[in-house]
């Protein structure tokens, strides 16, 4: 893994093609400032919410990037212009950037800086900067449940990225293979948010660093009438850094961790200790890790396409690579490999899907259905060796959890699949993932009945069983029914109502993982450009 991951920064290099006689090419990169406002557009939205019962559906707050409040009623006016790098696509030297900002009623914050970013692209290679809503990979972004280490679920983490942010060809491999992935760092901006939901009296974290690094590879080649494509991931992301406040024997501790550089390079090649565990005789890797691996085989004909794909999460090695170490001596021997011996672990956490796109359809054009299982995270028995018992199992992996860090979330809502239940919902001002252990179904589907009308539909019934460390009593179940549709005015018959639409949009739950909640959304947005 160390050596693929490696392999991704130097291809990233060699595609921006950071050499002196490339520097030669002078013409570009000075015109890419007099292009900087050229095709610049402007996005404006109202969206308003009301619902009935404990907070707002589902559907209605989850997959949004973040820009959705639980609370039943809520409101936000937003407003952006936004330049995309592709529109530079016949030069070498290209430049894109944004700046998206909300005002909200009832929202985790007032104020929103929802997006603020730029892209600067050289050939193949990008380097973007700041606050960015980024797509799913391999995945629906409408219609899927969503990621489970990199999803659309939280707001935007700013950070510095660099990576191929399209499918790059492989020299002397015939177009066959091709590769795109990045590598960021960046830092959590919900330190104010954490201290009011835990009123400083559970687990918070202040200026927490992010790191995040995802290389992907497809084998396929769209010069040849070949239906058949693959295309395969790897996911990884880490907390780490910052000032963690604990809870520990009724004093609330204060515990710095490291920030250096060493603290950088074990976030990209997890190793090291916790601060807090450095005279520990067990010690986890620096920080808060955690990854997917993601598979998608694809079938494409002249008329549809079907997607097939897996999306596995771990939480540390144990899921990372399925085995465990379990060869220790004993006595005065305890902490040392004796013997080859390994524990296997079961593959049976993952999110499984297809989709289906029907090209040509109309009422009906694209379907969804995906089944989820994380009930397993390494079993449910963890213990370390021992002078007294050698064996060395390493279960309760506890999902989007962590001992140091108030887990995989930002601004209270989980940065992955929305499914695990996020710290938003809970009412004992813990920021902790309290659902992490459930089963779900799930089935979605869209269509497009005019150029003007399109819409969605998602149903998903989920059974939750808590975490290891805080089991439900009894199971819970959810049913969450969400319908969408989205009306844009042609200019042809209103040129008045030019760049204007408007959704509606309706959540339905029925349970006891997130209630019983009914309601509405209305959102009208208008979209332009400002310069041609």
């Amino acid at each position: 893994m160390r050596h693929a991951l490696l392999s991704l920064v130097v291809l990233s290099m060699g595609a921006l093609g950071l050499h002196a006689q490339d520097f030669e090419y002078t013409v570009d990169s000075t015109t890419m400032l007099s292009r900087s406002a050229h095709a610049l557009k402007y996005s404006t939205e109202l969206s308003t919410t009301l619902s009935t019962g404990d907070h707002a559906p589902f559907w209605l707050t989850s997959n949004r990037h973040g820009l959705s409040s639980v609370e039943r009623n809520s409101v936000y006016f937003r407003a952006g212009i936004f330049r995309d790098a592709h529109t530079d696509s016949t030069y070498k030297w290209r430049l894109g950037y944004g700046a998206d900002f909300a005002l909200a009623g009832n929202y985790t914050s007032t104020l929103i800086v929802q997006q603020l970013y730029a892209d600067i692209q050289y050939r193949a290679g990008e380097l973007s900067i700041g606050a960015k809503e980024r797509p799913m990979e391999m995945k629906n972004n409408r219609l899927s449940t969503g990621s489970q280490t990199l999803g659309i679920n939280a707001r935007p983490i700013p950070q510095v990225r660099i990576g191929l942010p399209d499918w790059w060809v492989v020299p002397l491999t015939r177009g066959w293979l091709q590769l795109k992935g990045h590598i960021a760092y960046g830092m959590m901006t919900d330190d104010t948010w954490q201290h009011d939901f835990t009123h400083r009296l559970t687990r918070y974290a202040d200026h927490a660093l992010f790191h995040s690094k995802a290389g992907y590879l497809r084998i396929a080649n769209e010069d040849y009438d070949y239906p058949l494509s693959l295309e395969a991931g790897l996911e990884m992301a880490a907390q780490f850094g910052g000032t963690t406040y604990r809870p520990i024997g009724g004093v609330m501790t204060e515990i710095k961790n490291e920030t250096g550089a060493k603290a950088f390079w074990h976030a990209f090649i997890p190793g090291g200790g916790d601060s807090y565990e450095k005279n520990a005789a067990f010690q986890n890797a620096e920080g808060n890790q955690l990854g997917s691996w993601m598979l998608r085989v694809n079938y494409d004909r002249r008329n549809w396409r079907l997607g097939v794909y897996i999306d596995h999460f771990f939480e540390d090695h144990s899921g990372l690579f399925h085995l465990d170490y379990d060869g220790y001596g004993t006595g005065s021997q305890w902490n040392t490999r004796k013997e080859r011996r390994y524990l296997l672990y079961g593959l049976k956490d993952m999110l499984l899907g297809a989709d289906l796109n029907l090209k040509r359809g109309t009422w009906l054009r694209d379907i969804v259905f995906e089944y989820m299982y994380t009930k397993y995270q390494s079993g449910p028995i963890y213990h370390d060796h021992n002078p007294a018992i050698s064996d060395h199992i390493g279960g309760q992996d506890n999902y989007y959890n962590h001992m140091l860090y108030p887990g995989w979330q930002h601004w209270g809502q989980v940065i992955g699949n929305p499914l695990y239940r996020s710290p938003l919902y809970n009412d004992d001002g813990n920021i902790e993932i309290e659902n992490n252990r459930f089963m779900a179904f799930h089935l979605a589907f869209s269509g497009r009945p005019t150029p003007q009308l399109d819409y969605r539909v998602l149903g998903t019934w989920q059974e939750g069983f808590g975490s290891y460390s805080r089991p439900f009593t009894a199971s819970r179940r959810q049913l969450s029914l969400f319908a969408e549709a989205q009306y844009a005015f042609s200019p042809a018959s209103t040129p008045l109502l030019r760049g204007w639409s408007i959704g509606l949009a309706l959540g339905y739950d029925h349970g006891t993982i997130v209630g019983d909640n009914f309601g509405t959304q209305l959102t009208i947005r208008k979209t332009g450009i400002l310069c041609k």
